[in-house]
């Protein structure tokens, strides 16, 4: 074990920060969480424009809201306290080794990454619901860059990344199918798409451009706002 932390460690100094002041800001700006909103907005779009009834819409939210409570809040309120396990930045080993942009250096204690749990039990979660090969390739990749801004930033060892991800893919796989699908059943009319223009689970596929088109809109704001 100790030999795993210490090649975790190492990595970490390999993957984290770099010379360029405009990666420094395209990293602090891609790792906050309302640079997403727009994003959060167009997948509840996306919900509210496909489910049939407002139960089932507030079904999904509160899918949504179990993935957060359980990835990243019982990481946060137990599992990381617990743990005891020191950010990079804080690292009596490495901390002065970690490349720290603009002096950000998170919570004390990194083990696991609530930004890693949070994104991909949400990604996850989607998946699931919508069932298209499109906005997996957005939702996951969206997941992926959060959580290699954390790494860049210094504030999660890979291995906090890696747990946060696992962790995360449980939350989203188990609240969608003991929670959302058993008790959506109660609220569907239970209709077979067939069509071409639906997905598996009665989603039109013309609408999940929106959620795609916002993510790559995202990317371009902070790409531009970096330089600036």
């Amino acid at each position: 074990m100790e030999t795993l932390i210490q090649y975790d460690k190492q990595l970490l100094l390999l993957l984290n920060g770099s010379e360029s002041l405009y990666y420094d800001a395209l990293m602090r700006i891609l790792t906050n969480a309302l640079t997403w909103v727009p994003l959060y907005l167009s997948l509840f779009y996306l919900v509210l424009k496909n489910n049939e009834n407002i139960q089932k819409v507030l079904l999904v939210l509160a899918g949504a809201g179990l993935c957060v409570l359980f990835a990243g809040g019982i990481d946060d309120a137990i599992v990381k306290p617990l743990v005891g396990r020191w950010r990079p930045t804080h690292d009596p080993e490495i901390g002065m080794l970690v490349d720290v942009v603009d002096g950000y250096r998170g919570g004390s204690y990194g083990f696991f990454s609530a930004h890693a749990a949070n994104t991909f039990s949400i990604a996850v979660f989607f998946c699931w619901l919508v069932r298209s090969r499109l906005l997996y390739a957005t939702l996951i990749p969206w997941s992926l860059l959060n959580c290699w801004t954390r790494l860049y930033l210094g504030v999660h060892y890979p291995g906090d990344i890696l747990t946060g991800l696992a962790w995360g893919a449980i939350v989203g796989t188990t609240v969608y199918f003991l929670f959302f699908r058993r008790i959506a059943s109660r609220f569907s009319t239970k209709t077979l798409y067939v069509s071409s223009h639906y997905t598996a689970t009665g989603y039109l596929r013309v609408e999940v451009y929106i959620p795609v088109g916002m993510f790559v809109f995202t990317l371009l704001y902070a790409f531009i706002r970096a330089a600036l």
